[in-house]
């Protein structure tokens, strides 16, 4: 019995490429935006040859990476920082248009009006020492009604006084305003046209109102 013996193929490795790229002209970087230019012309258009003109830019541009910038080792791994970029890039869209006012913010604008600043529905009570609602169930507020003393201040008892004098005036406006009334009732010349119409026909159903009832009184006396 012949034994026959298989030849095995030869592995071939591959042939390391320098690190150190050298062109006529020499490249030009944008580290921050991890750019690499290279001036020198295509005279090859073949897949090889564009292959190697890609692989010569991207071992230049890392070699500028790694003499130019700062590397630091940490916990997570070895960190390289980037510089900024030098090349505007065109944006993708266009820039947005400025957001037109409102009629209350161009009033607002107008009148020198500044937005107020809202208070938060919780505060900090110095006594429990915890954030409770201003307002409403368990509220600061609350606090306050159940205890027989209370402190009042001088802000309080100068919105008391505002508050009579504003009851004050309003009664005094509206005491005034009837007065009116009815010294324009009184004198009907003071009136418009429409007006007095309007009181000569009240009077005019309030008199027949009137005389309904005379009526069914007296059929009722007659019964």
């Amino acid at each position: 019995m012949e034994a026959t013996s298989q030849e095995q193929p030869k592995k071939t490795v591959p042939e390391r490429l320098p690190v150190n790229v050298e062109k006529p002209t020499p490249y030009t970087f944008d580290l921050g935006n991890l750019l690499a230019e290279d001036p020198n012309p295509i005279t090859c258009t073949t897949e090889e040859s564009l292959q190697s003109i890609a692989r010569d830019g991207a071992q230049a541009l890392i070699n500028q990476l790694l003499t130019t910038c700062p590397i630091a080792s940490t916990s997570a791994g070895v960190l390289l920082t980037l510089p900024g970029p030098s090349t505007a890039l065109p944006r993708e869209k266009p820039v947005p248009a400025d957001k037109p006012l409102t009629k209350w913010q161009q009033f607002a604008a107008k009148k020198g009006i500044k937005p107020s600043k809202k208070e938060g529905k919780m505060v900090y009570d110095e006594e429990s020492g915890e954030w409770v609602p201003r307002w409403g169930y368990k509220g600061l507020n609350k606090k306050t009604e159940g205890q027989w003393l209370v402190e009042v201040n001088d802000d309080d008892d100068n919105e008391k006084d505002r508050g009579r004098k504003t009851k004050g005036k309003k009664s005094l406006k509206k005491g005034s305003t009837a007065a009116a009334a009815d010294a324009a009732a009184a004198n009907p010349r003071s009136q418009s046209r429409s007006e007095r119409v309007e009181r000569v026909k009240r009077a005019e159903r309030k008199a027949r109102a009137n005389a309904r009832l005379q009526r069914k009184a007296a059929v009722g006396g007659r019964r």
